[in-house]
């Protein structure tokens, strides 16, 4: 086991009417003026905007609301977000949301922190030093982001989908009751069991030194993941399952599950991210379409590690056995194992080859997916694309 830090400063309120709450632990942070950030309109045919903003004005909170934030949020919308904060001179910024509004609630409490341009904190042109305080309420269990100092926004001018990670953005709060997702979709929740496994799977598959507790907390997550997702899919009213689901969620993303890890990366989250930013894809599905293929490509790097996961996941001896098995239950759950059924083409491969080769230098791993060679557009990571790909190929029109 490697050295290591750990710190999360992040308060989790977990349960029933926790968001009752909010009102007073603003208060106790101080807070007299919030911006309030969501996505749908789902919030208030639910009733929870109204709770929400009764238990702020019962503090004396005020509030300005920013709604419409969308999956795969946008960088346009960040900067709307600033403009209105800064205009506002509001304290804090609360997310009503899932991952895709916390997600830009961090961007914008760096960015109106931050005197330039907020895509610079995502170019790495410029370092996070500070940013506003940042609250959330789950409505949707998935990212992780309620417990950790990442973001990922989409600029839509250049179609590149960037992270930003610093302390500053962890949230002071979030509260997290398994109720308020009883009304996300079917094909969001199996979306979100496939983010959960891929986040879960990154430093298990790729680091350099991974301790057995860390595989066992993993094995754990997926398990409980897999478990919940098809007790969600039969009985959607199973608080217990959705709660075993939310925390499982957190715990994937929350840095217990890489602590004393070394030498892992993020592959599966480089190649999707181009998926989303071109063709807007749901995260979770792009990720169901990659993985599978990533992990028949991969597995030759790290085979004992991919036959423990067939062992102790499904109960298999090989490492092919165990992919088979993953991908054969995306199938059952109903989310995406071809990019066909994401509507992306043979033709579109080219562009996702030059958006991917942006991305693994974002993640720092250009040197395991090497940059293109600009002949005819990006041959070198076609060829590895296609050798991930055409794992994949079934379903794509036009492809041979």
């Amino acid at each position: 086991m490697e050295n290591f830090t750990f710190f999360n400063p992040t308060r989790i309120e977990f349960g029933a009417d926790k968001e009752q709450l909010i009102g007073q632990h603003l208060a106790r942070h101080g807070v007299r003026k919030v911006l309030l950030c969501y996505g749908s309109e789902r919030i208030k045919r639910d009733g929870l905007f109204d709770v929400v903003t009764q238990r702020l004005a019962e503090q004396g909170i005020a509030f300005v609301e920013l709604g419409g934030i969308v999956s795969n949020p946008l960088l346009s919308t960040v900067r709307e977000g600033i403009a209105l904060a800064r205009a506002q001179q509001v304290d804090a910024i609360l997310s009503v949301g899932g991952g895709s509004v916390l997600d830009s609630v961090k961007a914008i409490a760096a960015g109106v922190a931050y005197a330039g341009d907020v895509w610079d904190l995502f170019t790495s042109k410029a370092r996070i030093e500070a940013a506003l305080p940042v609250f959330a309420i789950l409505t949707l269990a998935a990212t992780g982001s309620e417990m950790n100092c990442s973001a990922v926004v989409t600029n839509d001018e250049t179609q590149e989908k960037f992270f930003i990670t610093a302390p500053a953005v962890f949230p002071r709060l979030s509260i997290v009751n398994p109720r308020l997702m009883q009304s996300v979709s079917r094909e969001y929740l199996v979306y979100s069991a496939a983010d959960v496994i891929a986040h879960s799977i990154e430093a298990y598959f790729t680091a350099t030194v991974h301790p057995r507790l860390q595989s066992r907390l993993v094995e754990a997550v997926i398990n409980t993941i897999i478990e919940t997702t098809e007790t969600l899919l039969a009985n959607p009213a199973d608080d217990d399952a959705r709660g075993e689901f939310a925390w499982a969620a957190t715990l994937a993303l929350n840095g217990l599950t890489f602590s004393g890890c070394a030498g892992f990366g993020y592959p599966n989250h480089a190649i999707e991210h181009s998926l989303s930013a071109l063709f807007n894809v749901p995260h979770g599905a792009g990720l169901s379409v990659v993985m599978p293929a990533w992990m028949k490509w991969y597995q030759s790097r790290n085979p004992a590690q991919f036959e423990r996961f067939a062992r102790q996941v499904f109960g298999l001896a090989t490492a092919a056995e165990g992919i088979a098995a993953l991908e054969a239950w995306f199938d059952k759950i109903g989310t995406p194992t071809r990019l066909g059924q994401l509507g992306i083409q043979a033709a579109d491969l080219p562009p996702i080859a030059a958006n991917v080769q942006l991305s693994v230098q974002r993640f720092g791993i250009a040197e395991a997916y090497p940059p293109a060679r600009l002949i005819v557009g990006a041959v070198a990571l076609i060829a590895i694309l296609y050798a991930l790909l055409r794992l994949v190929r079934a379903g794509i029109p036009g492809m041979p």
